[in-house]
């Protein structure tokens, strides 16, 4: 219940940031936050990260599912008490969900986090790094436990 209790709240809470950046700006409208340094600038991405692949829609649809199909098979195979890896799972199905419904029902990805020395991104995005970097620094810890102890 706590795993989708996460991947729910990422997906409601990327839905509605998404949706306030949608009705309240225009579109490529950027209004500064933190100087030129952070600024909210509302973009719609019709392709993936970094504006790769854009017109390759429906493929990306294809892509968000299998990925998410497959976060959920690695939830149910790990044990409920993993509770490391299931909100890391969580996080990356939350943001791909978020996503997913953007493409599904905009045919484009709402961004609006702009740090000017990197392309826009949103709250999902940034959910999806956050997971798979915990993956990652998860499996990484392991594999140097099980270096140091070849036992």
């Amino acid at each position: 219940m706590y795993f989708y209790f996460i991947v729910l709240l990422i997906v409601v809470l990327d839905q509605y940031f998404k949706y306030l950046v949608h009705k309240l700006m225009f579109l490529g409208q950027s209004i500064p936050l933190l100087g030129e340094v952070i600024k909210l600038t509302y973009v719609r991405n019709t392709g993936a990260a970094f504006s790769t692949f854009i017109g390759f829609s429906p493929y990306l649809i294809a892509v968000g599912i299998i990925v998410a199909l497959g976060v959920i098979y690695f939830h149910y195979r790990l044990p409920a008490k993993a509770l490391f890896l299931q909100t890391a799972l969580a996080l990356v199905l939350g943001g791909s969900l978020g996503n997913l419904l953007d493409r599904i029902f905009r045919s484009y990805v709402v961004d609006y986090l702009d740090i000017t020395i990197w392309p826009v991104f949103n709250f999902a995005d940034v959910m999806i790094n956050v997971g798979v970097i915990l993956i990652a620094v998860k499996l990484f810890l392991k594999e140097e436990k099980d270096v140091s102890n070849p036992v």
